[in-house]
Parts: C-alpha cells; structure tokens; sequence
C-alpha cells in the first residue's frame, strides 16, 4: 500500500487528517522508530484532537509488533512527553499533535534518547524513507512489546513547581484561557497549590474546538481573554494554544504581549541568576533580546526557529535559556525542551516582587523597540513564496545588512525585518521592528505588505 509522506515537515509530521496523516502512516511509524532509534521503551500520548486516540493506538501497535514496550500518557501537553520520556528514562517519545493547526490536521513530534530531537539531520528524514519502504514486510506481526497505562501527572506538577518559590506568590487574580485544549487538567492540578484566584475560560478539553482552535497568535483568537482580564479586573492574562507548548500573555489592561518581549523578561530573569550565562534566540524579531542580553552580560546564540533547531542549538552552547517570539520557551533543566506551563509561573513570581503592574514592567521595552507582531499573507505554492522572498531581497537587501539564518532578515541602523514561509502552513510571515520609533516601524510595516501583495 503506498503511503502519503506529504506532512513531513523541518521539525516534525503535520497533515490533514485523513489524507495525508493516518493510521496506516503511525502504524508504520511505530514499525520502524524502535529499528532506527534502537528504541525498547518508548512514551506516546496525544492532544485533545478527535483522531488522536485512533492514531496513538496505530502507533502503539506498530511499536509493539516492532518488539518495543509503550508506555501511554494519555491526553496530555507535548511538554509532558517530554517529561516522561526525561523523567522515566524511556529510549524515545512520540506525541500525537498537530499544535495550532485547524482541527482537520493532525500529526507527530518525536524525541529520541535523552529527549533528544528528532528533525531532519538527526533521524526525521530516516523515518519518511522507512516507511516509504514498500520492499518491507509491512504485514509481518512480530507482537512481542507490551502497552502500559501510567500517569506522570503527580511528578510532572513537582516538576513544573520546582521552577517558583510558591512563597513568593502574591495572591493576585488571573485570568486563564486553554482554549478547550489540553491545558484544563494542569491547570486544576497546579491551581491546589497556587495563591491565585483563577477565572478560567474554556478550561473544559473539547476536540471539537467549540470555540475555534486555540492559536493566540491570531488575532481573533485575543480578544476574549483581553475583555475577560479588563472585565474582572485582573493581574494578567494567560493564553495557550491546543498543546500547551505555547503560553501567551496579555497585561492587566488587556493588552497582548508580543513573544519576543517575553523572551527579553525570562532572559533577564536567568542572566540575573546566572551571570554570563547564554540565551538562545531567534532573527524574526531579537533587537530587544539583543539589548537585555548585552545589559546583562550574556551572550546571545542566534538560531533558526523551530523546536528541533533551538534545541540543538541549546544543547551545543549549553545555554540556560531559549526562547521564540512565536511563545516556544525552552529551559536547560527541563532537558532542554518547551514548556508553555513554565514561563507563566516564572513571569508571575517576578511580577509578585515588584509593585508595578505587568504592563508597566514591560512599557519601557515595547516603546524602546516597537514590534508589528507576525503579519501573515496567504499564498498559493512554494514558488510564490520564493518569488516573493527574491523581489523583496532585491528591493531591500542593498542597503541594508542581510542574513538568511531563517528566511531572509535585512537589518538597517533604525528598523529590521524578517521574512519567512511558514514550515506548517501555506503563508509567508512578516515582522518587522524599529529603535524606538513606532511610525517608522509601521511605515516600514506597511510599505513591505504593499510589496508582498501587490
């Protein structure tokens, strides 16, 4: 039977479901990890999506009839098959997710050994061409691992709170919003431990996403959790996406707090601790993390986006921190992995010991380095985005510094942009950002969106 390999990505498997991600392509997926890993024991578990029980049994049972032992989560967040696989000392992890894409898709991200990624130079491109493989014995059952059911809920909580000093807590109120994703049941464990006053919306995991999928980045997906912050007079606001590997703030005036802001406060926070220390970051939009970095006397390691590219990169500076404008953040001690759950009880402790409010801490910030945000344009094909990476470079690059770390990032003395295809879906992402000085910025902006869909 051929097998549609469509959805391999740069750091993972992503596909509508079921054209281009099935059972037929986890089952043999779950064949051939144990084979290229050298794989015995082996975490699986799955997000909120309707398919992904049906997928995550295909995968179990290609992993079993490969000789390897599963142990299965459950539903969970991607940051906690992480945990497992760490925790437990499992040979891989495989969550069944496809992140913040529309419902219809569905997916894999893999870890090998130590918690290792697996992207396309370390075993991702190994996996597409196994099972392309049509001279395999794909219906030879082998049936020697076992499945087992275990809950890693109590350790993973123990985990995430050995992050924060709990004394340090105010007892402020927070606002909350999962989204229907698979957040709710961490945040009802974490909140028997926590001083806050939650209020919770949409903490009830739905996979039919009654409320839109939840991408905070989009924003129509902000607008809820900003009236609910202003409406009930809260501290802050707290936002993930379906996996809960991505947590997004807004202050207490509801206002969104872009990414890349954020991994300026947690850079600053580690490097406060942790003198010389190194931060991972990323070209879409650095001038700001640059500037704390170098305040701080870290030392800044610029790296392609994409979880498996930062982790790499963490790994080989070990760096204490790394963090994404798209709200990745990675940590050292959470082996050198995203946790969404982590950032928020960081930001939180901090903001407990100051007396300013969130959106006075990070003002000085947002108007010394004013940000678009990730402006996105549709396009029809690969090519388009090609074409229109080479119209803008030859418009822009002239005059300006060019790097091609992630798509194309031209850097002049007053303003910068990145432009980049999206590596799971069909657009091409702006950002743009200045030295103080919005209206350029939004100039800028606007003047590069007339280009790209002109």
């Amino acid at each position: 039977m051929a097998i549609n390999t469509s959805g391999f990505g740069s750091y993972d498997i992503r596909g509508i479901y079921p054209e281009s991600v099935n059972q037929e392509l986890a089952y043999r997926v779950g064949r051939v990890f144990p084979e290229l890993f050298s794989a015995k024991k082996v975490a699986i578990g799955h997000d909120i999506r309707l398919t992904g029980p049906t997928l995550s049994d295909a995968l179990s049972r290609g992993l079993t009839e490969a000789g390897c032992d599963v142990y299965d989560i459950g539903q969970c967040g991607t940051e906690m098959i992480y945990f497992a696989t760490g925790h437990k000392f499992f040979d891989g992890g495989i969550m069944v997710t496809a992140s913040h894409n529309p419902k219809e898709y569905n997916g894999m991200k893999f870890v090998k050994r130590g918690v290792k990624p697996v992207s396309p130079k370390t075993g991702l491109l190994d996996i597409k061409a196994a099972i392309e493989d049509e001279s395999r014995d794909w219906f030879f059952r082998k049936a020697t691992g076992d499945v087992y059911k275990i809950d890693v809920m109590h350790d993973y909580i123990r985990c995430l709170l050995s992050y924060v000093d709990v004394k340090n807590f105010k007892p402020l109120k927070i606002v909350i919003n999962t989204g229907n994703g698979s957040a709710g049941p961490i945040i009802n464990e974490l909140e028997k431990f926590l001083p806050f006053e939650i209020v919770k919306l949409h903490n009830n995991s739905n996979g039919f996403f009654p409320n839109g999928v939840p991408n905070p980045l989009l924003q129509d997906s902000r607008a809820e959790t900003a009236k609910a912050v202003v409406d009930t007079g809260a501290a802050c606001g707290i936002a993930f996406d379906g996996d809960f590997d991505r947590c997004f703030m807004f202050d207490e005036k509801g206002n969104f707090i872009e990414g890349c802001y954020m991994v300026g406060f947690l850079a600053e926070a580690f490097l406060k601790k942790n003198k010389g220390a190194k931060i991972v970051c990323e070209p879409r939009a650095l001038w700001n993390t640059l500037d704390i970095v170098a305040e701080n006397g870290g030392t800044p390691i610029i790296c392609r986006s994409g979880h498996s590219y930062m982790k790499d990169a963490m790994r080989a500076e070990n760096a204490i921190y790394g963090g994404e404008m798209a709200s990745h953040h990675y940590f050292r001690d959470f082996y050198y992995c995203d946790s969404g759950m982590i950032p928020w009880l960081l930001i939180l402790e901090l903001l407990s010991q100051t007396d300013k409010t969130l959106s006075q801490v990070m003002g000085d910030r947002i108007s010394k380095f004013p940000v678009s945000g990730e402006i996105n344009t549709k396009v029809d094909s690969a090519d388009t985005v090609k074409k229109i990476m080479a119209k803008i470079e030859d418009i822009y690059a002239k005059n300006g510094k060019v790097s091609k770390i992630d798509g194309l990032s031209v850097d002049f003395e007053d303003w910068r942009f990145n432009l980049r295809g999206s590596q799971t879906e069909p657009y091409i992402r702006l950002n743009v950002e200045s030295r103080g000085d919005k209206a350029l910025m939004e100039t800028k902006r606007d003047e590069l969106l007339s280009v790209i869909r002109g």
